[in-house]
């Protein structure tokens, strides 16, 4: 295999001389490139801070209001002289938190401009979103192609960055794979856009509420609910249909939960956007809503194409708010302006579902892991809904008996789909391995590898979570298969196998 060097940026660390084999039981001639992505607590976002509340930003309002104009000015100045050069339009964002912090204690001070952006300043904070990790990658061609030349692709890979609190936000790395393998990798900005909900949700009442239903909210609460808002409706007429219903049902606890899950259903589907002056390696998904508290995981990018040509690129991750898992799906063009909704229907649970990147046979088709253990292929003629799947493949393998899952969207070959999985053995030891399918019928396993691809094994098991390798997704490009992948949910690599050498593997191994 030609030798396939990698540039060094700053966030290249502890590389070597040259690209060196990976230990693979399969026997294949892997070969692993000398990138090592690693957490760097340098990079920041800025979050509302407002510990105690209403009465907290009272008390901090009474002391701001004693301060006189050179106090003022002198706090404002240092706050901006040490913070400006780490985030975009920090006094935008004082300026936002303030109002926040007004609006939650109820005041409406007579203040300067200068006073109300210091206010902010206190009711801000940094957050170091990857400070812990930086792990479970997945790779898609970038939207942007210009001024590549023939032979060479420009990438977008995504990562799920942990920072204080094991939070989880994802984040994203840019670069390029030459014409001749080289890959490189953008040194990412040193600002970060966090993006934020844009305020003019709407909803479809008759979508809204077959996704009550399916989780089992319904009866006489939900229908009062939804018969106070219009057939669209916004998140402000939903607040206030619920504020109605809770007013009149106040001695009846299970309805007051109800509520709570209405509002909580609602605040899972939204949009967000990215200023068109960010890069996009500057863009953090940080948990947006009270179903994300805890984190948002394990981002599977595809681009889709559509049958009519049009691309667009979608994402599965899982939300988590401590208690429950929801199956989530982004959808965006170019990544300025991303659509998050939930996924829907019986069969949208449990984690790891991955979108195939063009229709079969008419229909949208998906990978899912929907019972924890086994692999499944569902059908579907919306993207957002999925009713019924049928069982793929069992866990076989020693080191899958555990369970198995997919590891990303399957990549079309000629010889079918290309389809990664992972599997969990003994020691809750993580491997990477590969099945592969038909073009035209996926549930038809055409091969498999008789061991794995990857394994963890040597010094590369230790870490936060020992004994695991894994991936959200490969790409393949002129003849070889990019796979990035995590190393002990701790810090992230990649590896490269040639394609020919791979599926033939596959087909040797046989029908699973």
């Amino acid at each position: 295999m030609k030798d396939l060097p990698s540039m060094t940026t700053q966030e290249t660390i502890d590389t070597p001389s040259g690209p060196a084999r990976l230990e693979s039981p399969g026997g294949l001639d892997l070969r692993r490139l000398p990138i090592h992505l690693s957490s760097d607590d340098s990079r920041v976002i800025n979050l509302p801070f407002m510990p105690g509340g209403e009465a907290r930003v009272r008390t901090l309002f009474e002391r701001l209001g004693k301060l006189d104009e050179a106090q003022v000015e002198e706090a404002l100045d240092d706050a901006c002289q040490n913070y400006s050069h780490r985030h975009r339009d920090l006094l935008a964002c004082f300026e936002e938190n303030f109002t926040t912090g007004s609006a939650l204690a109820g005041l409406n001070p007579n203040w300067s401009a200068r006073r109300c952006y210091l206010a902010g300043a206190y009711l801000t904070m940094e957050y170091s979103i990857e400070s812990a990790a930086l792990f479970n990658p997945s790779i898609v061609p970038h939207p942007d192609q210009s001024g590549m030349g023939e032979g060479s692709v420009r990438y977008l890979m995504s990562l799920r960055a942990t920072g204080e609190g094991h939070v989880s936000s994802i984040v994203f790395r840019t670069g390029t794979i030459a014409k001749d393998g080289q890959v490189t990798i953008d040194a990412p900005s040193g600002l970060l856009s966090r993006a934020k909900i844009s305020t003019d949700r709407r909803y479809l009442s008759d979508l809204f509420t077959r996704k009550l239903k399916e989780m089992g909210i319904n009866g006489l609460v939900t229908e009062d609910v939804m018969a106070r808002v219009e057939p669209t409706f916004t998140m402000a007429q939903l607040t206030e249909a619920v504020r109605q219903v809770r007013a009149s049902m106040e001695d009846i606890p299970s309805a007051q939960g109800v509520l709570e899950m209405m509002l909580w259903l609602a605040n899972s589907n939204y949009h967000i956007e990215l200023g068109h002056e960010a890069k996009l390696s500057e863009l953090v998904i940080y948990p947006m809503s009270d179903l994300e508290a805890r984190g948002v995981e394990d981002l599977r990018l595809v681009r889709f194409v559509d049958d009519d040509g049009s691309v667009e690129y979608f994402g599965t991750y899982t939300a988590f708010n401590g208690v429950r898992v929801l199956p989530m799906l982004i959808q965006s063009r170019y990544f300025r302006r991303i659509e998050v909704h939930s996924l829907n229907g019986r069969c949208a649970a449990n984690k790891g579902m991955a979108l195939f990147p063009r229709r079969i046979g008419g229909h949208y088709v998906m990978c899912s892991r929907i019972d924890g253990e086994n692999l499944y292929i569902a059908y579907s003629d919306y993207t957002h809904f999925w009713e019924s799947a049928d069982l793929l493949v069992t866990p076989r393998a020693s080191w899958e008996l555990m369970q198995m899952g997919n590891c990303g969207s399957p990549i079309e070959t000629p010889e079918g789909w290309l389809l990664l999985t992972h599997g969990v053995g003994p020691m809750r030891n993580y491997c990477i391995s590969a099945l592969l399918l038909d073009r035209d019928d996926p549930m038809r396993v055409i091969g498999h590898l008789p061991q794995p691809l990857i394994r963890a094994m040597g010094p590369e098991r230790e870490g936060y979570v020992p004994n695991v390798v894994y991936t959200c997704g490969a790409m393949a490009h002129n003849g070889y298969l990019y796979l990035p992948f995590s190393l002990a949910d701790h810090t992230t690599t990649m590896a490269v196998v040639g394609m020919d050498q791979l599926l033939n593997r596959l087909m040797d191994g046989g029908p699973a």
